[in-house]
């Protein structure tokens, strides 16, 4: 009998149950996410502080940890290196949710320079104005609050023609609230007596 068949028991150490997940036994790995399902969430939540997405961390986490599980050089280490792991994985939604945040907030600079510069003048105006595949990608990343990876995987285009169609769109909403703005001023110059 080798070590995949024979009975796992309380007297398993996290290494027996890695080196059994290893050498066959993927489900043994099912042992230590139970073990540890619970301290890694507590341990995201506390850095996160959402329920929702320490949740998710800790599913990212384990996967992450049963992927590449043979990297593991100390296997009575498995605690401490998921823990590592999940730091990581808590890093990158950071980053992440800080990306969105100031995506966000340069759109709503856009909008409200757009409103207060003329609030007869509706930046949806401009935005109509725009090409199809423009006003798609902006409704897109920030209407609907999608990453640039989302908006590239829903429109099903690679990541750079999201960013570069992003990019040329500004171009183009920044040229026509200009040009509104230039017509409205000299219609008011004209109007002044």
């Amino acid at each position: 009998m080798n070590s995949s068949e024979r009975e796992t028991g309380p007297d398993w150490t996290d290494q027996d149950y890695v080196e059994s997940s290893r050498n066959g036994c993927p489900e043994h790995f099912r042992v230590l996410v139970q073990r540890y399902q619970k301290p890694v969430y507590a341990y995201l939540a506390s850095r996160l502080g959402d329920a929702a997405e320490a949740e998710e961390a800790a599913q990212e986490s384990f996967v992450r940890a049963f992927l590449s599980l043979k990297a593991l050089r100390k296997p009575e280490s498995f605690y401490a290196w998921v823990l590592g792991i999940a730091g990581r994985v808590a890093r990158e939604q950071f980053r992440s949710a800080a990306h969105r945040q100031r995506d966000r907030e340069a759109a709503e600079v856009m909008l409200t320079e757009a409103s207060s510069a003329e609030p007869e003048y509706a930046l949806e105006e401009a935005l109509a104005a725009l090409p199809e595949t423009y006003r798609q990608v902006i409704v897109l990343r920030y209407y609907e609050g999608l990453s640039c990876h989302e908006a590239a995987a829903r429109l099903g285009v690679p990541l750079g023609t999201v960013t570069k169609t992003l990019s040329r769109a500004y171009a183009l909403l920044r040229r026509e609230l200009a040009a509104h703005e230039s017509a409205e001023t000299t219609i008011n110059q004209v109007n002044q007596p």
